[in-house]
């Protein structure tokens, strides 16, 4: 930057050049002005605050230099006006240095003659950091006067020196009752002295402290507020302030504590609803694990209630439902937990290692005789049970499981309580899954029918075959009936599966009629499946669809192992089956608690004989026995005989000389696909006279190799 020309340099005096030397290093700008106020001459502080050279400057106004958008038009008309008439003018100015920048300076400007010349002086002073802190100042004052949040100002012995209109607002005090007072004016006496000493050695260690606090009002009134507290240090060692700020909040409290009755309680009683039971049951988990301590959760629902409420009307059931709560409530101990989740349904948090007293008081006293618009009402309740951590699962499970458990004590009887077996429900829900699984599997066709052959005894011919199923599992392979039947007792899938499997055997039979093979084919029928009301309607009008078929090929096999409930229902049912040409097998027969009752009163043509006795009958004399038995039984019926479990040719010579008319079992064949049928009839064709003489090398098709007795 250019050096500032010398001051007069026409004038050359010792005192001339230090006021020069003056001018140049002073952090004031010093400007001379001619009589029209045109620059003369700038000192090197004004070059650097606006940014100007003295060359750039000289020959310029200061209001064309250095005036901007918000430099007040008004104070530059009236520093004019004083200079002008010969005065002094004194004005806080805002300029504009060459870039921009706006700085506030005090402007003092004064006439100056000089030999004759006429001119001024000006001298600016940069003001703005006093600006700067006269506004945050005035910013600060507006805010502390204006704010919603109370202020109070206190000094280090906590006397009060101010307070805002907000503080007079919400205690009620004038700011002139509080001056010099300590802020314990306000105390609720709420809290305990141990409650102010933490807050102020908060204070001490961190300086600030921020939390919830109850004060009084000056008329007495209780109020909550949110309270925060900041120590000052200012710059004189020793001395500090306090600033505290708060609000009242004790309308968003009660607001709070709406929201939470409506969100957590229950309306007509006042209990904890569903959503603060789940939580509190939660933490009662968590603290019974920690205590090694049981807990019951109990559901309760009142016995015909809904007809109560229909015939009081909704009134007295409300009535009715208060009262009870208000009975529950008193009767468990305090910590326990009642919640009415609905309807009439109330569950109970018992934590308690031994409750079983609890249970029959929580009956008795919904039993209590309810006075209803004058008249004594008998109510009664149903209560399931569950007990954690024996049942341990989560809460929503916990409560699920005693809902589950309070329905089996309305089937039980009512007015009783029921506890949940969690063994129990671990078998239903595998076997949920396992339902659900051979719901797949059957409608991804993962099931086949395998067929073992039944000969004749007196010339080993070939006369039909039993339809076995298996299941092609893409996981765990080809599976038999015993790995997944049992699976489908008394559920809705034994009538569909049951259908596939007689589709499928026909079928069967009709490719291999096709194939020029007249055999016959025995289908297995469970006792749900044959009790269905469209099992006989069913079979009829897949008969009449398939003409070709001649029914008398198709024996349908009921096991005597199966207890059938309704003997004079499976009767009919069965004759109608006969009346359509197909025939009946009695299975397993002698397995059962009903054989002879069922040979009476069952239209069969056929009995089979059960494996288990065939299989051991040359070793054991008992198991002969039993099948010498049925076999002359079924002479006395004039029924014929097919034996399981044939092992063996001499098993087969056996039953021959006892009577039996034909045979099955593994030392004929193992079950065989259906696409192997045909070659197996063939080449035992080549075999079969060789066979029960004993002189052949054992059965001719070993089939599949799983493991089950006669292909069960």
């Amino acid at each position: 930057m250019p050096t500032a020309p010398a001051l007069h340099p026409t004038i050359s005096d010792p005192l001339t050049d230090r006021l020069a030397r003056v001018a140049s290093i002073t952090r004031n700008m010093v400007i001379l002005l001619d009589s029209a106020g045109v620059i003369e001459w700038v000192n090197l502080s004004f070059e650097e605050h606006t940014g100007y050279s003295s060359s750039q400057a000289i020959g310029h106004t200061l209001s064309n230099l250095l005036a901007g958008p918000d430099t007040d038009p008004e104070t530059i008309r009236r520093i004019r006006r004083k200079l002008y008439q010969g005065g002094i003018a004194e004005e806080d100015v805002l300029n504009y240095s060459r870039c921009g920048t706006p700085f506030w300076v005090n402007l003092y400007c004064a006439p100056l003659d000089d030999d004759g010349q006429q001119g001024f002086i000006v001298v600016q002073t940069n003001v703005s950091d006093r600006k700067q802190g006269e506004r945050n100042l005035r910013i600060a004052a507006s805010v502390f006067d204006r704010s919603h949040e109370a202020i109070l100002i206190s000094d280090c012995n906590n006397r009060i020196l101010d307070v805002n209109p907000a503080f007079s607002r919400i205690t009620g005090y004038g700011r002139h009752e509080v001056l010099g007072l300590t802020p314990t004016i306000l105390s609720s006496g709420r809290h305990s002295s141990e409650y102010y000493r933490s807050m102020w050695h908060a204070l001490e260690q961190t300086g600030h402290w921020r939390g919830e606090i109850w004060n009084r009002r000056k008329n007495g009134e209780e109020y909550i507020e949110m309270l925060s507290i900041s120590r000052v240090q200012l710059d004189e060692p020793g001395t500090f302030y306090h600033v505290a700020a708060f609000s009242d909040i004790t309308a968003l409290k009660n607001h709070a504590r709406e929201l939470d009755r409506a969100a957590n309680y229950d309306n007509l009683t006042g209990l904890p609803n569903r959503q603060l039971l789940t939580e509190r049951l939660r933490s009662a988990c968590l603290h019974s694990d920690r205590q090694q301590r049981g807990l019951s959760v109990c559901c309760l629902d009142l016995d015909g209630f809904k007809e109560l409420n229909q015939r009081l009307g909704q009134a007295a059931g409300d009535q009715a439902l208060r009262t009870i709560a208000e009975r529950l409530t008193h009767a468990v101990r305090r910590g326990d937990t009642v919640a009415r989740i609905g309807g009439d349904e109330f569950i109970l948090l018992i934590q308690s290692d031994y409750p079983e007293g609890v249970y029959q008081r929580i009956l008795d006293c919904v039993r209590e005789p309810l006075e209803i618009a004058g008249d004594a009402v008998e109510v009664t309740g149903s209560m399931g049970i569950t007990r954690y951590p024996a049942d341990r699962t989560d809460a929503e499970g916990l409560i699920r499981h005693a809902d589950q458990a309070m329905y089996l004590a309305k089937e039980m009887g009512r007015n009783q309580f029921h506890f949940f077996d969690p063994g129990l429900d671990e078998y239903r829900r595998q076997r949920r899954n396992q339902l659900m699984e051979l719901t797949r599997a059957l409608e991804n066709e993962e099931f086949e029918l395998h067929f073992q052959p039944q000969i004749r005894v007196s010339d080993s011919k070939l006369v039909g075959l039993e339809a076995l199923i298996r299941w092609n599992h893409p996981v765990r392979g080809q599976l038999t009936p015993g790995d997944f039947l049992p699976m489908l007792d008394n559920s809705n899938l034994e009538v569909p599966l049951g259908q596939w499997v007689v589709k499928e055997a026909i079928h069967q039979l009709n490719v291999w009629k096709t194939a020029g093979e007249d055999f016959a084919v025995s289908i297995n029928i469970n006792a749900q499946h044959l009790m269905d009301r469209s099992f006989a309607t069913y079979l009829e009008s897949y008969l009449h669809s398939h003409a070709e078929l001649d029914p008398g090929q198709i024996t349908l096999e009921v096991l005597e192992s199966t207890a059938l409930e309704d003997t004079k229902r499976a009767s009919n049912v069965l004759a109608t089956c006969r009346s359509l040409g197909l025939k009946v097998a009695l299975d397993d027969f002698g397995t059962g608690f009903s054989s002879l009752t069922y040979l009476r009163t069952l239209p069969v043509d056929l009995i089979k004989i059960d494996q288990t006795f065939v299989r051991n009958m040359l070793a054991n004399a008992h198991d002969r026995a039993i099948v010498e038995s049925v076999i002359f039984l079924a002479q006395r019926f004039s029924r014929p005989v097919l034996a399981e479990g044939v092992e063996t040719a001499e098993h087969a010579r056996a039953l021959r000389d006892m009577g039996c008319q034909f045979l099955q079992g593994y030392g004929i064949a193992r079950p065989i696909p259906a696409r192997q049928v045909l070659d197996w009839a063939r080449q035992w064709r080549h075999h079969s006279d060789c066979w029960l003489s004993g002189s052949g090398a054992g059965p001719v098709w070993s089939g599949d190799r799983d493991g089950t007795p006669s292909g069960r």
